[in-house]
C-alpha cells in the first residue's frame, strides 16, 4: 500500500488517496467472501456452500467488493497516514474507491489535519485588573448577613409580615385542573426572599397560621414552555407563621460567630475577608480577559471535526453535571424550550474558543524551554492519588508518565502566559505619560507659562525695551 494522491483542501482538510497493490485486493475480497457466503442462498447448493465464482456470476464480480473496501480502509488509511506523517483529528470518511484494470484497489479518503498554529505576542499580554474598593456599607451588609444567618425563629401568635417564615401546605391550578410540579406538603418560605414566582409571597402576607386562602399568579414568560405567561391559582393552607428574632450587634455576638472578643475585631476580620474574595475575582476576572487575548491571537484553521470532538466532550461533561442533581438532559432542554441540536450548535463557538486555547498552550509548551523534572511527574502522581483517594500504584498504572508531562509543560505554559501579563493602563495614566513625552501638559492640568525674554525680538524688529512683570507680560 502507498500513496497514490494527496491534496490539501479547505478548513484544515486534505483528500489522501491510498493504492492497494491487486494481491492485497485479492486477499480482502476472498476473507470477504468467506465471512460473507454464509448468508447466500444458491440454488442447487447447501446455504453457504456455494463457490464464490457461482456467486459472482449471478450477483456481479464486484458482489464482495465494499466488504473488502471496508474491511482494508483502516489499514489503508494508517499506511498513507504513516507515508506523508501527517496528524489527523476526527473520523476520516471514504469518499469513493475504484478498481484498476489490473485489479489493483485505490481508495480516497477525506481526513481533517491536525492545525498548524502561528502565535505571536504571547508575552506581556495586557488587561485590565478591576479596582478592590471595600466600603463601610459593603461591611454592614455582610455583617447583616451574618445577623440573619444566626437569627432566632419562633412562633409568632399573628398575622405574618414581611421576614416572616411560613409553613404552608399548596397545590396549583390551572384552567381548574392540577398540574405537575405545583403541590407541596410542609413547606417552609421565608416571605420576601423570592423564592416562589413574583405575586405568591406578597399574597402570604397578613395571613394568620391555620388560615386557607387562594393566591393568583401568571407564570413569567421565562419559564418552563407548558407554563410561561399562564395564569394559575394555588390553593394554600397556612400551618405556622414564625418569626425572626435578629442578635444585637455587640461584642457578644462578635464571640458567637467568630474566634474574636470584640464586634470592632470582628468587623476588621470582615473587611480583610471581603478584601481578599474581591482581590481573588479581580485577579480571575484579569486572567478570563487575558485567556481570551490569547485565544485571539491563535491564527489557524480549526477543522469541523476537532469542533465536533470538543462539543461532544463538553456535551458529556453537562449531561454528567446533571446527573448528578438528578436531572436528564433531555428533560432539562424540554423545561428550558431547547432542543439538544440547538445546544450543541450555540456551544460550537465556545467549543472553538477553547480549541485554539489548548492550541496555544501547546505551542508555547514547544516553543518555551519548560523542563518537567522526574521529581515533578511523582508530585503530579501523588496530586492527583490524593485528588481521586486512589493509590498511588493504581494512578501509575492508569496514566502514563508521558501524560502527565504533557498535562504539566501544559500547565507550565499557561502559567507562563498569566505571569507575564501586565495590568492594563488606564486612561489617564496613558494621558500623562504622553504628555510627558512631548513634554506637554496632562489634560486637567493647567498650562505651563513659558518664561518671558527680555529684549525679545517681534517680526524682525527690536524689541522694545520694557520692564517685565511677573506674569511675562510687557508692562504698559
Amino acid at each position: 500500500m502507498n500513496v497514490k494522491e494527496f491534496e490539501k483542501k479547505e478548513k484544515n482538510t486534505a483528500e489522501l488517496t491510498v493504492l492497494v497493490t491487486p494481491e492485497e485486493f485479492e486477499a480482502a475480497v476472498q476473507r470477504a467472501y468467506l465471512k460473507g457466503r454464509g448468508r447466500i442462498q444458491i440454488p442447487g447448493f447447501r446455504k453457504g456452500k456455494a463457490p464464490r465464482k457461482m456467486i459472482e456470476a449471478i450477483y456481479g464480480q464486484g458482489a464482495f467488493y465494499e466488504d473488502a473496501v471496508e474491511a482494508l480502509a483502516p489499514d489503508a488509511l494508517d499506511a498513507g497516514i504513516r507515508e506523508k506523517e501527517l496528524s489527523t483529528v476526527g473520523r476520516p470518511s471514504i469518499l469513493d474507491f475504484n478498481i484498476g484494470e489490473d485489479r489493483s484497489l485505490s481508495v480516497k479518503f477525506l481526513v481533517s489535519l491536525y492545525p498548524e498554529v502561528r502565535l505571536e505576542g504571547y508575552r506581556g499580554i495586557e488587561a485590565p485588573m478591576p479596582e478592590v474598593d471595600v466600603t463601610d456599607d459593603d461591611v454592614e451588609r455582610e455583617l447583616q448577613s451574618v445577623r440573619r444567618q444566626n437569627a432566632r425563629v419562633e412562633t409568632a401568635e399573628r398575622p405574618a409580615k414581611d421576614g416572616d417564615v411560613v409553613t404552608i401546605d399548596f397545590e396549583g391550578f390551572m384552567d381548574g385542573k392540577p398540574f405537575d410540579g405545583g403541590k407541596g406538603e410542609d413547606h417552609e418560605l421565608e416571605l420576601g426572599s423570592g423564592q416562589f414566582i413574583p405575586g405568591f409571597e406578597e399574597q402570604l402576607v397578613g395571613r394568620s397560621a391555620g388560615e386557607d386562602c387562594e393566591v393568583n399568579v401568571t407564570f413569567p414568560e421565562a419559564y418552563a414552555p407548558e407554563l410561561a405567561g399562564k395564569d394559575a391559582t394555588f390553593k394554600v393552607h397556612v400551618r405556622e407563621v414564625k418569626s425572626k428574632e435578629l442578635p444585637e450587634l455587640d461584642d457578644e455576638f462578635a464571640k458567637d460567630v467568630s474566634e474574636f472578643d470584640t464586634l470592632e475585631e470582628y468587623r476588621a476580620s470582615v473587611r480583610n475577608e471581603i478584601t481578599e474574595r474581591r482581590r481573588g475575582e479581580a485577579r480571575s476576572a484579569f486572567e478570563e480577559v487575558v485567556m481570551s487575548r490569547l485565544t485571539d491571537k491563535v491564527e489557524c484553521e480549526v477543522p469541523e471535526a476537532m469542533i465536533d470532538e470538543q462539543v461532544d466532550q463538553m456535551m458529556s461533561n453537562f449531561r454528567y453535571n446533571l446527573a448528578s442533581q438528578g436531572l436528564e438532559m433531555e428533560k432539562y432542554f424540554s423545561m428550558m424550550g431547547m432542543s439538544v441540536d440547538e445546544f450543541r450548535r450555540n456551544t460550537r463557538p465556545t467549543a472553538e474558543k477553547q480549541i485554539k486555547l489548548d492550541l496555544a498552550f501547546e505551542y508555547i509548551a514547544k516553543t518555551e524551554d519548560l523542563p518537567i523534572s522526574d521529581e515533578d511527574v511523582e508530585k503530579e502522581y501523588q496530586r492527583l492519588a490524593d485528588q481521586y483517594k486512589m493509590e498511588l500504584d493504581e494512578v501509575k498504572r492508569a496514566v502514563t508518565g508521558d501524560s502527565v508531562k504533557t498535562g504539566l509543560k501544559l500547565d507550565r505554559a499557561r502559567a507562563l502566559v498569566l505571569d507575564t501579563a501586565v495590568a492594563e493602563k488606564k486612561a489617564e495614566e496613558k494621558a500623562e505619560e504622553k504628555a510627558e513625552e512631548k513634554d506637554e501638559p496632562a489634560a486637567g492640568d493647567k498650562p505651563k507659562k513659558k518664561p518671558a525674554r527680555k529684549n525679545a525680538k517681534k517680526d524682525g524688529e527690536k524689541a522694545e525695551d520694557k520692564p517685565v512683570d511677573s506674569d511675562g507680560e510687557k508692562a504698559e
